[in-house]
Protein backbone atom coordinates (compact mmCIF):
# COMPACT_ATOMS: atom_id res chain seq x y z
CA UNK A 1 0.00 0.00 0.00
CA UNK A 2 1.53 3.08 -1.12
CA UNK A 3 -1.19 5.69 0.27
CA UNK A 4 -4.13 5.89 2.75
CA UNK A 5 -7.13 8.19 0.82
CA UNK A 6 -8.83 9.76 4.14
CA UNK A 7 -11.80 11.31 2.86
CA UNK A 8 -14.92 13.61 4.34
CA UNK A 9 -17.11 16.38 4.48
CA UNK A 10 -16.17 19.46 5.78
CA UNK A 11 -15.92 20.11 9.05
CA UNK A 12 -16.26 16.51 10.00
CA UNK A 13 -12.38 16.41 11.86
CA UNK A 14 -10.29 14.79 8.79
CA UNK A 15 -7.44 17.17 9.41
CA UNK A 16 -7.25 16.31 13.34
CA UNK A 17 -7.82 13.01 12.38
CA UNK A 18 -4.81 12.72 9.93
CA UNK A 19 -2.16 14.61 12.38
CA UNK A 20 -3.47 12.23 15.34
CA UNK A 21 -2.43 9.30 12.92
CA UNK A 22 0.79 10.87 11.97
CA UNK A 23 1.75 11.11 15.20
CA UNK A 24 1.83 7.69 15.58
CA UNK A 25 2.91 6.26 12.23
CA UNK A 26 5.71 7.55 9.77
CA UNK A 27 3.76 9.76 8.03
CA UNK A 28 3.33 12.51 5.42
CA UNK A 29 -0.24 14.28 4.82
CA UNK A 30 -1.11 15.04 0.90
CA UNK A 31 -3.66 17.65 0.97
CA UNK A 32 -6.63 16.52 -1.13
CA UNK A 33 -8.41 20.46 -0.85
CA UNK A 34 -9.04 22.40 -4.17
CA UNK A 35 -9.02 26.01 -1.97
CA UNK A 36 -5.41 24.91 0.32
CA UNK A 37 -3.75 24.89 -3.29
CA UNK A 38 -4.18 28.67 -3.59
CA UNK A 39 -2.06 30.72 -1.60
CA UNK A 40 -3.72 33.36 0.23
CA UNK A 41 -6.71 31.60 0.80
CA UNK A 42 -6.02 30.80 4.27
CA UNK A 43 -8.51 30.91 6.85
CA UNK A 44 -11.46 30.53 4.78
CA UNK A 45 -10.05 27.00 3.61
CA UNK A 46 -9.14 25.88 7.53
CA UNK A 47 -5.63 25.87 5.91
CA UNK A 48 -3.12 24.06 8.48
CA UNK A 49 -1.59 26.91 10.43
CA UNK A 50 2.47 27.78 10.13
CA UNK A 51 2.69 25.79 13.73
CA UNK A 52 0.98 22.46 12.64
CA UNK A 53 3.02 22.58 9.49
CA UNK A 54 5.80 22.97 11.16
CA UNK A 55 4.95 19.61 12.74
CA UNK A 56 3.67 17.63 10.23
CA UNK A 57 5.27 17.70 6.34
CA UNK A 58 2.14 18.71 4.28
CA UNK A 59 2.20 18.49 0.37
CA UNK A 60 0.19 20.29 -1.88
CA UNK A 61 -0.64 23.41 -0.15
CA UNK A 62 0.11 26.84 -1.31
CA UNK A 63 1.31 25.69 -4.66
CA UNK A 64 -0.89 27.96 -7.27
CA UNK A 65 -1.74 31.73 -6.96
CA UNK A 66 -5.14 31.83 -7.25
CA UNK A 67 -5.25 34.02 -10.40
CA UNK A 68 -4.04 30.70 -11.92
CA UNK A 69 -6.81 27.59 -12.50
CA UNK A 70 -5.74 24.26 -10.82
CA UNK A 71 -7.21 21.04 -12.52
CA UNK A 72 -8.18 17.91 -11.62
CA UNK A 73 -5.29 16.41 -14.16
CA UNK A 74 -2.90 18.60 -12.48
CA UNK A 75 -3.94 17.33 -9.19
CA UNK A 76 -3.65 13.61 -10.03
CA UNK A 77 -0.07 14.84 -10.86
CA UNK A 78 1.40 16.14 -8.22
CA UNK A 79 0.00 13.95 -5.62
CA UNK A 80 0.91 11.06 -7.81
CA UNK A 81 4.72 12.49 -7.69
CA UNK A 82 4.03 13.23 -3.74
CA UNK A 83 3.25 10.25 -3.15
CA UNK A 84 5.81 8.41 -5.05
CA UNK A 85 8.53 11.07 -3.19
CA UNK A 86 6.80 10.20 0.04
CA UNK A 87 6.83 6.31 -0.44
CA UNK A 88 10.70 6.70 -1.52
CA UNK A 89 11.67 7.82 2.20
CA UNK A 90 9.95 4.80 3.57
CA UNK A 91 6.73 6.83 4.89
CA UNK A 92 3.28 6.62 4.22
CA UNK A 93 1.00 9.28 2.65
CA UNK A 94 -2.16 9.81 4.11
CA UNK A 95 -4.20 11.73 1.24
CA UNK A 96 -6.39 13.58 3.66
CA UNK A 97 -9.49 16.20 2.16
CA UNK A 98 -12.89 16.49 0.84
CA UNK A 99 -12.30 17.68 -2.55
CA UNK A 100 -14.31 14.37 -4.04
CA UNK A 101 -13.73 14.96 -8.09
CA UNK A 102 -9.76 15.12 -7.33
CA UNK A 103 -10.65 11.84 -5.43
CA UNK A 104 -12.30 10.21 -8.07
CA UNK A 105 -9.31 11.36 -10.96
CA UNK A 106 -7.07 9.64 -7.86
CA UNK A 107 -8.93 6.77 -7.37
CA UNK A 108 -10.41 6.08 -10.73
CA UNK A 109 -8.06 7.95 -13.80
CA UNK A 110 -9.41 10.96 -15.81
CA UNK A 111 -11.48 10.46 -18.58
CA UNK A 112 -9.77 10.99 -22.14
CA UNK A 113 -11.58 14.39 -22.88
CA UNK A 114 -11.65 16.59 -26.18
CA UNK A 115 -8.82 18.87 -25.88
CA UNK A 116 -9.81 22.79 -26.09
CA UNK A 117 -11.29 24.39 -28.69
CA UNK A 118 -10.72 28.05 -28.58
CA UNK A 119 -13.12 28.40 -31.72
CA UNK A 120 -16.05 27.19 -29.54
CA UNK A 121 -15.75 28.34 -26.75
CA UNK A 122 -14.91 32.04 -28.34
CA UNK A 123 -18.41 31.29 -29.72
CA UNK A 124 -19.97 30.33 -26.66
CA UNK A 125 -18.28 32.86 -24.69
CA UNK A 126 -20.17 35.53 -27.22
CA UNK A 127 -23.33 34.04 -27.13
CA UNK A 128 -23.12 34.03 -23.44
CA UNK A 129 -22.60 38.07 -24.13
CA UNK A 130 -25.90 38.26 -25.15
CA UNK A 131 -28.32 35.04 -23.95
CA UNK A 132 -26.79 35.17 -20.29
CA UNK A 133 -24.60 32.26 -19.13
CA UNK A 134 -27.90 30.80 -17.54
CA UNK A 135 -29.59 30.57 -20.87
CA UNK A 136 -26.22 28.19 -22.12
CA UNK A 137 -26.98 26.54 -18.63
CA UNK A 138 -30.45 25.60 -20.13
CA UNK A 139 -28.78 24.72 -23.02
CA UNK A 140 -26.56 22.53 -21.68
CA UNK A 141 -29.73 20.28 -19.26
CA UNK A 142 -30.88 20.07 -22.63
CA UNK A 143 -28.24 18.04 -23.85
CA UNK A 144 -26.24 16.70 -20.28
CA UNK A 145 -28.69 17.39 -17.65
CA UNK A 146 -26.51 15.56 -14.94
CA UNK A 147 -24.21 17.47 -15.76
CA UNK A 148 -26.37 20.38 -15.61
CA UNK A 149 -27.93 19.66 -12.41
CA UNK A 150 -24.44 19.93 -10.59
CA UNK A 151 -23.31 23.25 -11.99
CA UNK A 152 -24.57 26.78 -10.52
CA UNK A 153 -26.19 28.65 -13.89
CA UNK A 154 -23.47 31.07 -13.46
CA UNK A 155 -20.76 28.51 -13.37
CA UNK A 156 -18.83 30.43 -16.58
CA UNK A 157 -16.38 28.17 -16.68
CA UNK A 158 -17.81 24.43 -16.13
CA UNK A 159 -20.80 25.36 -18.40
CA UNK A 160 -18.94 26.49 -21.50
CA UNK A 161 -15.92 23.37 -20.97
CA UNK A 162 -18.98 21.10 -20.61
CA UNK A 163 -21.28 22.35 -23.84
CA UNK A 164 -17.56 23.09 -25.26
CA UNK A 165 -16.92 18.55 -24.79
CA UNK A 166 -20.32 17.97 -26.31
CA UNK A 167 -19.93 20.19 -29.37
CA UNK A 168 -16.62 18.76 -29.92
CA UNK A 169 -17.23 15.13 -29.12
CA UNK A 170 -20.65 14.50 -30.40
CA UNK A 171 -20.74 13.10 -26.41
CA UNK A 172 -21.96 14.79 -22.93
CA UNK A 173 -19.77 14.76 -20.23
CA UNK A 174 -21.11 12.85 -17.64
CA UNK A 175 -21.32 10.57 -20.73
CA UNK A 176 -17.59 10.65 -20.85
CA UNK A 177 -16.78 10.43 -17.24
CA UNK A 178 -18.73 7.71 -16.64
CA UNK A 179 -16.62 5.63 -19.38
CA UNK A 180 -13.41 6.32 -17.28
CA UNK A 181 -10.81 3.61 -17.15
CA UNK A 182 -8.81 3.27 -14.44
CA UNK A 183 -5.02 3.39 -16.28
CA UNK A 184 -2.20 0.65 -15.92
CA UNK A 185 -0.05 1.69 -12.62
CA UNK A 186 -2.56 4.80 -11.39
CA UNK A 187 -1.88 5.49 -8.00
CA UNK A 188 -5.63 4.00 -7.67
CA UNK A 189 -4.24 0.64 -7.38
CA UNK A 190 -2.55 1.06 -4.09
CA UNK A 191 -5.16 3.12 -2.23
CA UNK A 192 -6.69 2.29 1.09
CA UNK A 193 -9.74 4.97 1.10
CA UNK A 194 -10.81 5.46 4.50
CA UNK A 195 -14.69 7.14 4.52
CA UNK A 196 -15.39 9.05 7.11
CA UNK A 197 -19.06 9.58 7.57
CA UNK A 198 -20.99 11.33 10.71
CA UNK A 199 -23.80 9.55 11.39
CA UNK A 200 -25.18 12.41 13.65
CA UNK A 201 -26.31 15.13 10.80
CA UNK A 202 -27.10 17.80 13.54
CA UNK A 203 -23.97 17.55 15.23
CA UNK A 204 -22.10 18.00 11.84
CA UNK A 205 -24.10 21.24 10.63
CA UNK A 206 -23.32 22.69 14.32
CA UNK A 207 -19.54 21.88 13.72
CA UNK A 208 -19.97 23.84 10.27
CA UNK A 209 -22.09 26.67 11.96
CA UNK A 210 -19.29 26.73 14.81
CA UNK A 211 -16.54 26.92 12.58
CA UNK A 212 -17.86 29.41 10.07
CA UNK A 213 -18.33 31.83 13.13
CA UNK A 214 -14.63 31.39 14.12
CA UNK A 215 -13.40 31.83 10.79
CA UNK A 216 -15.33 35.31 11.33
CA UNK A 217 -13.39 35.74 14.41
CA UNK A 218 -9.98 35.37 12.74
CA UNK A 219 -10.41 37.62 9.81
CA UNK A 220 -11.96 35.80 7.29
CA UNK A 221 -13.43 39.31 5.89
CA UNK A 222 -10.11 40.69 5.87
CA UNK A 223 -8.66 37.76 4.14
CA UNK A 224 -11.15 38.11 0.97
CA UNK A 225 -10.57 42.17 1.13
CA UNK A 226 -7.45 41.61 0.61
CA UNK A 227 -7.57 38.81 -2.09
CA UNK A 228 -10.27 41.93 -3.81
CA UNK A 229 -7.54 44.58 -3.14
CA UNK A 230 -5.29 42.99 -5.57
CA UNK A 231 -6.98 44.45 -8.65
CA UNK A 232 -6.21 40.63 -11.05
CA UNK A 233 -8.89 38.60 -9.07
CA UNK A 234 -12.03 37.72 -9.82
CA UNK A 235 -15.53 36.21 -8.47
CA UNK A 236 -15.54 33.52 -11.91
CA UNK A 237 -12.03 32.13 -10.72
CA UNK A 238 -12.16 28.45 -9.61
CA UNK A 239 -10.59 29.49 -6.43
CA UNK A 240 -13.07 31.99 -5.40
CA UNK A 241 -15.89 29.86 -6.28
CA UNK A 242 -14.71 27.96 -3.28
CA UNK A 243 -17.94 27.67 -1.00
CA UNK A 244 -17.40 30.84 1.61
CA UNK A 245 -15.03 32.61 -0.47
CA UNK A 246 -17.88 33.08 -3.16
CA UNK A 247 -20.50 34.15 -0.84
CA UNK A 248 -17.65 36.43 0.99
CA UNK A 249 -16.70 38.44 -2.13
CA UNK A 250 -20.67 38.88 -3.00
CA UNK A 251 -21.07 40.54 0.27
CA UNK A 252 -18.53 42.67 0.25
CA UNK A 253 -19.59 43.58 -3.22
CA UNK A 254 -22.43 45.07 -1.12
CA UNK A 255 -25.32 43.03 -1.87
CA UNK A 256 -26.52 41.53 1.34
CA UNK A 257 -25.93 41.74 4.74
CA UNK A 258 -24.10 40.67 7.68
CA UNK A 259 -26.97 38.61 9.09
CA UNK A 260 -28.01 37.47 5.47
CA UNK A 261 -24.08 36.65 4.07
CA UNK A 262 -23.47 34.77 7.37
CA UNK A 263 -26.65 32.20 6.93
CA UNK A 264 -25.73 32.00 3.44
CA UNK A 265 -22.36 30.78 3.68
CA UNK A 266 -23.35 28.51 6.54
CA UNK A 267 -26.14 26.68 3.88
CA UNK A 268 -23.66 26.64 1.04
CA UNK A 269 -21.43 24.64 3.50
CA UNK A 270 -24.29 22.10 4.61
CA UNK A 271 -25.11 21.51 1.17
CA UNK A 272 -21.34 20.97 0.38
CA UNK A 273 -21.44 18.48 3.07
CA UNK A 274 -23.99 16.50 1.83
CA UNK A 275 -22.55 16.39 -1.77
CA UNK A 276 -19.56 15.36 -0.33
CA UNK A 277 -21.23 12.31 1.49
CA UNK A 278 -23.16 11.10 -1.42
CA UNK A 279 -20.09 11.03 -2.94
CA UNK A 280 -18.52 8.95 -0.03
CA UNK A 281 -21.70 6.32 -0.05
CA UNK A 282 -20.72 5.43 -3.89
CA UNK A 283 -16.91 4.02 -2.79
CA UNK A 284 -18.15 0.67 -1.67
CA UNK A 285 -14.94 -0.07 -1.31
CA UNK A 286 -13.92 2.44 1.53
CA UNK A 287 -13.96 1.49 5.22
CA UNK A 288 -16.21 3.38 6.80
CA UNK A 289 -15.57 5.19 10.28
CA UNK A 290 -18.23 7.67 11.88
CA UNK A 291 -15.38 10.44 12.89
CA UNK A 292 -17.40 11.97 15.87
CA UNK A 293 -17.14 8.11 17.42
CA UNK A 294 -15.15 8.59 20.46
CA UNK A 295 -12.84 5.76 19.58
CA UNK A 296 -12.80 6.98 15.75
CA UNK A 297 -8.91 7.42 15.91
CA UNK A 298 -8.46 4.05 17.30
CA UNK A 299 -10.40 2.67 14.71
CA UNK A 300 -8.47 4.31 11.86
CA UNK A 301 -4.70 2.91 13.56
CA UNK A 302 -6.20 -0.24 13.95
CA UNK A 303 -7.50 -0.53 10.47
CA UNK A 304 -3.82 0.71 8.80
CA UNK A 305 -1.94 -1.73 11.35
CA UNK A 306 -4.14 -4.78 10.06
CA UNK A 307 -3.05 -3.49 6.16
CA UNK A 308 0.39 -2.00 6.53
CA UNK A 309 2.16 -3.17 9.69
CA UNK A 310 5.52 -2.68 7.80
CA UNK A 311 5.01 0.78 7.65
CA UNK A 312 2.32 1.99 10.34
CA UNK A 313 4.33 1.74 13.72
CA UNK A 314 2.70 0.20 16.70
CA UNK A 315 2.28 2.45 19.65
Amino acid sequence: MSAVLLLGPTACGKSALAMGLAQQCSAEIVSIDSAQVYRGLDIGSAKPDAAERARFVHHLIDIRDPAQPYSAAEFVRDASAAIADVQARGRLALVVGGTMMYARALRQGLAQLPGADPQIRARLEREAVIEGWPALHARLHAVDPQTAQRLAPNDRQRIGRALEVYESSGQPLSQLLASTALPAGSPGHALFTVALLPLDRSELHRRIETRFDRMLEQGFLDEVRALRARGDLDAALPALRSVGYRQAWEYLEGGASHAQFRAAAIAATRRLAKHQMTWLRSMHDALVIDPFAPDAADQLLRALQGRASEIVKKP
